[in-house]
């Protein structure tokens, strides 16, 4: 049944680009029996036909009025501030409860579960497999450790090395995750270029690559939402925004002449970016300026 519940939530994966109560809700079915991914009133989940616990969930909060980006990511902070593993709270205070001692159950028996992980407001990605890896019930709180997201056996990670290989892995993943949600969101989820408004064809492009450390921060002034197409011919310096947002096509794309697709990339020449309303969220003009000095090298 465990297995059955991994490949169902690794099948969403492969079909959305991150999972929402719409896809969770369903659960998954064992057997002609519908069984639960989560409870959602509760981040620790065991559902009444299981032994064990299945799955924990954390939460994204919801900021108030402002965008979810701008505020601290203080569901995160865990995550890329871990070395091996990370803390996971207890449900309450009393260690004894249902909801914990499914947490200390899972570490005794080093049983493999699904970590939900919010990254945006309702929005998550599924971590698996992740284990309880250490309970501590005056502390409130409990250890969870990832394992490899290429292991083939569904096993706890027993060494150092191998705990921050995993987490080396899911901080990489959380943090594209988290920059696709933010910038796809800041423009309401329309190619800038296009105005395509299909979520699933669209990628979060850096202005600047975050292997830059003084640059390439993963903010939204630091991105763009770019079609597949578009973001393949930004990377490949076909395209060029200046950073009075107006766009360029190269000279290669320009003498060519080959079909519709071709034709829709030439006729941005001359045109500009569509902008997201908040200004703080437009791309940074600085930015723009060092990737359109490698556009014009390149054309």
């Amino acid at each position: 049944m465990r297995m059955a519940a991994f490949d169902h939530v690794r099948k969403l994966g492969e079909i959305h680009d991150h999972l929402t109560a719409a896809e969770l809700r369903p659960g998954f079915t064992f057997q002609g029996v519908r069984i639960p991914l989560i409870n959602p009133q509760r981040g620790i989940f065991k559902p009444t036909q299981m032994r064990y616990l299945l799955s924990i969930k954390t939460v994204f909060p919801k900021p108030g009025a402002k965008v979810w980006y701008d505020d601290q990511r203080e569901v995160h902070r865990q995550i890329f501030e871990g070395d091996e593993t990370v803390d996971y709270a207890f449900m309450g205070q009393n260690p004894d409860a249902a909801d914990n001692r499914w947490l200390r159950e899972a570490y005794e028996n080093r049983i493999p579960i699904i970590y939900f992980l919010g990254i945006a407001p309702g929005r998550y990605q599924a971590m698996l497999p992740t284990f309880i890896s250490g309970w501590d019930g005056r502390a409130l709180k409990a250890r969870v450790a990832f394992g490899a997201p290429d292991q083939e056996t569904v096993v706890p990670p027993e060494t150092t090395l191998e705990r921050r290989y995993a987490l080396r892995a899911v901080k990489q993943r959380l943090h594209q995750a988290s920059f696709r949600e933010a910038v796809i969101t800041a423009y309401n989820g329309r190619c800038a270029l296009s105005g395509l408004p299909e979520s699933l064809l669209l990628d979060a492009a850096h202005i600047i690559a975050d292997k830059d450390e003084l640059f390439g921060q993963p903010m939204v002034p630091n991105g763009i939402p770019l079609s597949k197409i578009h973001h393949a011919a930004f990377d490949a310096h076909l395209i060029g925004i200046d950073p009075d947002y107006r766009l360029h096509v190269s000279e290669r794309l320009l003498g060519q002449r080959d079909g519709p697709i071709l034709e829709a990339l030439k006729r941005l020449n001359g045109g500009s970016i569509h902008l997201p309303k908040r200004m703080k969220d437009q791309p940074d003009r600085d930015r723009l300026a060092l990737r359109f000095e490698r556009f014009k090298a390149v054309a």
